[in-house]
């Protein structure tokens, strides 16, 4: 866990609590923590998640991996340190959006299991779902959208995960999506249907 280093600081209670907006929302909040390695889905299927839910008028939020690394995280790399960081400031944003009443979902690679545990004690039981978007090596590397894959071979990128940097897999995931097997919709639609099964659309 991250050191407290700000002294004199005091937690403020606020008066309208996190039930409150939930209920205004009609919904019950949650993390939707998309894994998996570059070149699986995990954006996309997210987006189109994200897409379904705001179309049946559910209140949502997407933070995706290249996109947080453009602002809030655009100070850090790709070391087993940074990509640690990378993930708790994620997962302390996705506990404010949670406690906020959103179904927040993340896309990020998180190669650590130990750094996805820590967002996961970050919220509540039952807040937290791990979505293994499951895929090949092979089948990442046939689709490389963004040519990462033939860079980090060619020795242009270090410490690229599933190539020279360790990806661990989940052991125990909410949900595992077959990337090799199924299309994004299809993926989308069994997210989707976790949600409604388990009564998070609905508050």
């Amino acid at each position: 866990m991250a050191e407290q280093k700000a002294t004199n600081v005091t937690w403020h209670e606020h008066r309208v609590s996190s039930a409150d907006r939930k209920k205004l929302k009609g919904q019950k909040s949650c993390v939707l923590w998309f894994t998996g390695l570059s070149g699986a889905g995990k954006s996309t299927v997210a987006n189109t998640v994200d897409h379904k839910l705001a179309e049946i008028g559910k209140h949502t939020y997407l933070l995706d991996g290249d996109n947080v690394r453009m602002g809030l995280n655009k100070n850090l790399g790709f070391s087993a340190e940074d990509r640690t960081e990378n993930i708790r400031r994620i997962g302390e944003v996705a506990k404010l959006f949670s406690d906020a009443g959103l179904v927040t979902l993340t896309a990020f690679i998180s190669p650590y299991k130990a750094d996805r545990d820590i967002a996961r004690e970050l919220l509540e039981e039952g807040e937290f779902i791990e979505v293994y978007v499951q895929a090949s090596l092979a089948t990442c590397e046939e689709r490389d959208p963004k040519g990462l894959y033939k860079k980090a071979r060619a020795g242009e990128i270090k410490g690229f995960t599933g190539i020279d940097a360790p990806y661990e897999a989940p052991d125990n995931a909410e949900l595992v999506l077959d990337s090799d097997a199924h299309g994004i919709d299809e993926l989308a639609d069994q997210v989707v249907a976790y949600l409604e099964s388990n009564g998070y659309l609905s508050a």
